[in-house]
Order: C-alpha cells, then structure tokens, then sequence
C-alpha cells in the first residue's frame, strides 16, 4: 500500500482535528454525527444539507465550527422573497460620483450558512450554483473569486412543506452529503441548559487558524485509497441505479432514481476527509460503509408509494451495502 503521508504531516493532521474536535464538543451536546459531517465538508471543502426540525443547534454548530478557525460567518435567512441580489450582491449607482458600485453580497465567506433553504423560490436557490459550483460569482459582467476555503451549510425544515420550494435534485447533488439530525436524549437536553447558564458561548476562541484548513485540505488529497475501494464505490453507484438487480424487488420498486457520478466522487473525497478524521493515512471499507447514508440519502429518489408505505430511504440504502461484496 502506497503511503504519501509522511509522520510529521499525518501528526500535524490530528492535532489540527483534535482541537476544532474538543472546541466544538465544549460547546455543542451530542449531534456526533453533525460534528462528524461538518470537519468532512471542512476538509474535502465541500457543501453539506442539514434537515432536521428548528432548534437542535444546527447554526450553533456552524458558528462553533467557523469561531474554531477565525474565518468569516454569514448567515442568510432564506424567504420566499429573497432576491439573488440579496445573496451574491448587486451594483448600485452612486450619485456623487455618477458611477455603479459594486456590493459584494453575503455570499463572500468562508462559511455561508442558508438557513431553511428550501423556503426561498427557485431561482435564488439557482443563484447560489454557480457560487457552489465555480467557487465564484458574477455581477455586472465581473467575476468574483470566493475564498479558497468556501463551505456552504445549508438547512432544511422538513415537517413544515407550505410556502417551500423543494431543492432540485441538481442542486441537492452540489452537496457532499446531506445531515439529518434527532432530538437528544434528555440528559443531553439537561446538559444543554447547564451550559447556558454557564454561559460557555461567551468565551468565544480561535483554535487553529485557516491556513491549518487549507493544509487538512491539501493533505486529504494525498490519502491513499486502494483500486479495489474505488471499484468498490462504483459497485455502489451502481447499484442504485439498478436496483431491481440487486435488492428485494420489494424494496427495488420504490426507487426511481439513482446516483450521478458525483456520488462516486464525493464518496471517494468523503472517505479521504473520514480517514484523517479517524488518524489514518488510508481509505477503508468501513469508511465509505459509514458514509452511505450521508452520501446517498439525497442522491436516490424514490416513488411516492415509498412515502405512502413509510419506506426510508436509508432502509433501501442500507439493503444495497448488504448486496456489495465488500472489498
């Protein structure tokens, strides 16, 4: 096995990761699997969807993951009639000097948070494409370079579907994985209201800096996946877009679509992302097992009798793991 990780870079990696890891536990209460998702979209400097009912600290977690490495947070609260203009800016005349201006939007951050994205109408959802996408945005025939470290953490509501405009499959493909986040448990709702009244948000810190990212990023790159991990993803792949030749026909029915190849690239980036999470030079098998859920939940479709039966979508991802050879 190839290994173009040295020992000094991959102990630099953890200590990165373990301080962003204990700053953000010192604040948010359990969501192990949000903390998770976020240092992946950090490090593979992807997009992440997060859906989940209102106030289980979703923009918390964004602001404790942007305070952890002094970059720039904007928060953007999507509404049905939020402009384009209001996300990646306009130009705007200025009379004293009989000239336009132009006004970056709120766009331009490290970490852009679009909460409840699903509320505003299709075509600003559209305008934040091409920023996601190209990593810059247009405005009076300018092009505008975004940050070299630009993730975007989008929200959803999904028990609310009046006045909502669902995400595209187009746009949901943009992001690397998609959250879905459960109420805690009550002693994790207890601990939560401790640390309140201790007032543990007050004492906001910068423990790294954005240049430790971009190196987490770069040495991502580096990870060593074997060819029979990637021929292992592509069995997955295609799995979901053959469904009825690989699980229960029971199950196979309620699938409609299945994955692009950008599911396979975020695997193959995800996995890179979770085996310097874990301290490992290397991508496994249980890794992208693991990301299955993250990777897939948004990337497969299924029919509304799957809604009508109560069928999730994780339940037909999970018979597909099953239905793959591992490696």
């Amino acid at each position: 096995m190839e290994n173009n990780i040295s020992n000094e870079e991959l102990e630099k990696s953890n200590a990165i990761i373990k301080k962003m890891s204990e700053y953000y536990t010192s604040r948010i209460v359990g969501q192990r699997n949000l903390q998770i998702s976020l240092l992946i979209s950090l490090i593979a400097n992807s997009h992440i969807l997060v859906e989940s009912v209102p106030g289980l600290a979703k923009t918390t977690a964004a602001k404790v993951l942007t305070e952890s490495c002094g970059g720039r947070f904007s928060r953007i609260q999507c509404t049905p009639d939020l402009l384009p203009s209001d996300i990646i800016g306009t130009q705007t005349y200025n009379s004293k000097t009989t000239e336009f201006e132009t006004k970056i939007g709120p766009i331009y951050a490290n970490f852009v948070l679009l909460d409840e994205i699903n509320r505003s109408s299709s075509k600003t959802q559209s305008a934040t494409l091409e920023a996601m996408q190209e990593r810059q945005v247009s405005i009076g025939g300018e092009n505008y370079i975004l940050p070299d470290v630009f993730i975007v953490i989008a929200t959803q509501n999904p028990i609310e579907q009046e006045g909502t405009y669902p995400l595209a499959e187009a746009q949901q493909d943009r992001f690397i994985i998609k959250e879905t986040l459960n109420y805690p448990s009550a002693n994790e709702e207890l601990e939560v209201l401790n640390r309140i009244e201790r007032n543990v948000f007050e004492n906001k810190q910068k423990v790294v800096n954005l240049e430790d990212i971009e190196y987490l990023q770069a040495l991502s790159k580096k990870v060593y996946i074997d060819e029979a991990i990637k021929k292992y993803i592509i069995s997955i792949i295609y799995a979901t877009r053959n469904a009825s030749k690989v699980i229960a026909p029971e199950l196979a029915k309620y699938v409609t679509n299945g994955s692009s190849t950008r599911g396979a690239i975020a695997f193959m980036e995800a996995g890179k992302a979770l085996a310097l999470i874990n301290g490992r030079t290397f991508v496994t098998p249980d890794d992208i097992k693991s990301l299955s859920h993250s990777v897939l939940r948004h990337r497969i479709s299924l029919s509304f009798e799957a809604i009508a039966d109560e069928v999730k979508v994780e339940t037909i991802i999970d018979a597909i793991i099953a239905s793959i050879k591992t490696p």
